[in-house]
C-alpha cells in the first residue's frame, strides 16, 4: 500500500500539479515562496520515485514470504540507478554551463568598450551593436553585459535599473536553482517530463531579481526599461523553450500601477504548504512503512 501511495503522490506532483501551479497568478506576489514550493514539489517527487522503489519490494516479499535478498539487492540497485542519473545530470549541466560561460566571459571581456563603461561598476562589459540587450554571466568572475543601444535608448536611471536587475541574479546565485531545475528535467523520462517546473521557475527569478531592482530604483524606471528593451533582457543561455513575450507582460503586470504588492500572509502560507509537501508524507508513509520494513529485510 505504501508503494502505491508513493506512486501516486510522486504522478501527482509530477503530472497533474505543474500544470495549474505555473498558470497560477499569486505566485508573482510571492515569487520567493513560491520557488520554495517548487523546490519542495520536485524534491517530493525524486523521493517518491526512489521511496516507490523501495518500498514495492519489501511489500511484495512481505506478502509472498520469500525472494528477500533478491528484491533488497534489486530495489537498492534501481534506486542508486535513480540517484546517480540525477546526480549525472546535474554534473553535466554544471560543467557544460560553466565552460560555456567561461568561453562567453572571455568574448565580452575582448569585445568590450571600456570608453563607454564611463559611471558603471567594474563587472559590466559594454558591447557593441544597436540592440538593446542585458544579462548576466554568472560564476567565480561575474559580468554583466549591457548593449551600447541600451545605453543609447535608456536613461541613467534605466540602465542603473537594469544593471541592479542583473546583480541580483549574481548576488543570489539564481543560476543555480535553474541548474537544478534543468537537470532534474533532463533526468525525469520523457513521458513524465514537463518544461513548466523549469519555465515557471525562471519567470519566478526574474521576479524576485524585478524586485530588487525596483527596491533600489522605483516601478517606473524598471517598467519603462523592460517596455523599451523588449524581449532583449534574456540570458543567452536560453533553449528557445520558453514564451518570453507571456514572461514579459507577467512581470509588466507586476510593475503597473495598482498592482497588488507582497503578501507576507500569503507567503508564509505558501512556505508552510512547501514543508508540508516534503514532511507530511514522510510522517505518515515513510515512517510507519521503515517501521514495519527494517524488521523484516535481511541485515
Amino acid at each position: 500500500m505504501t508503494a502505491l501511495l508513493l506512486g501516486a503522490l510522486g504522478l501527482t506532483l509530477s503530472l497533474l500539479v505543474p500544470r495549474p501551479l505555473a498558470r497560477a497568478r499569486w505566485t508573482a506576489r510571492v515569487p520567493a515562496a513560491a520557488v520554495a514550493l517548487w523546490q519542495a514539489i520536485t524534491l517530493a517527487a525524486v523521493l517518491s520515485a526512489v521511496g516507490v522503489v523501495l518500498a514495492a519490494p519489501e511489500e511484495l516479499v512481505r506478502a509472498t514470504g520469500r525472494g528477500a535478498e533478491a528484491a533488497l539487492i534489486g530495489a537498492l540497485a534501481v534506486a542508486a540507478v535513480i540517484v546517480v542519473r540525477l546526480l549525472w545530470c546535474l554534473g553535466g549541466v554544471m560543467y557544460r554551463s560553466r565552460a560555456r560561460r567561461e568561453r562567453h566571459r572571455t568574448l565580452v571581456d575582448l569585445l568590450d568598450r571600456a570608453e563607454r563603461r564611463a559611471g558603471l561598476t567594474d563587472e559590466v562589459r559594454v558591447l557593441d551593436g544597436p540592440l538593446p540587450f542585458a544579462y548576466c554571466l554568472p560564476g567565480r568572475s561575474p559580468r554583466v553585459v549591457v548593449s551600447d543601444g541600451a545605453l543609447q535608448v535608456l536613461t541613467a536611471e534605466q540602465v542603473a535599473a537594469v544593471i541592479a536587475h542583473e546583480q541580483a541574479h549574481l548576488r543570489r546565485r539564481h543560476d543555480l536553482v535553474t541548474e537544478s531545475f534543468t537537470a532534474f528535467h533532463r533526468a525525469v523520462p520523457r513521458p513524465l517530463r514537463s518544461r513548466r517546473p523549469l519555465d515557471a521557475v525562471h519567470l519566478l527569478l526574474e521576479m524576485l531579481a524585478d524586485d530588487a531592482a525596483r527596491r533600489a530604483h522605483g516601478d517606473a524606471a524598471l517598467r519603462d526599461a523592460l517596455t523599451t528593451m523588449g524581449d532583449a533582457t534574456t540570458t543567452p543561455e536560453t533553449d528557445g523553450g520558453r514564451d518570453e513575450q507571456a514572461e514579459r507582460r507577467r512581470r509588466l503586470e507586476r510593475l503597473r500601477p495598482g498592482a497588488p504588492g507582497p503578501d507576507r500572509r500569503l507567503a508564509a502560507a505558501v512556505l508552510a504548504a512547501a514543508a508540508g509537501v516534503l514532511v507530511l508524507p514522510t510522517v505518515f508513509l515513510v515512517v510507519p512503512w521503515l517501521d514495519t520494513a527494517l524488521g523484516n529485510w535481511p541485515l
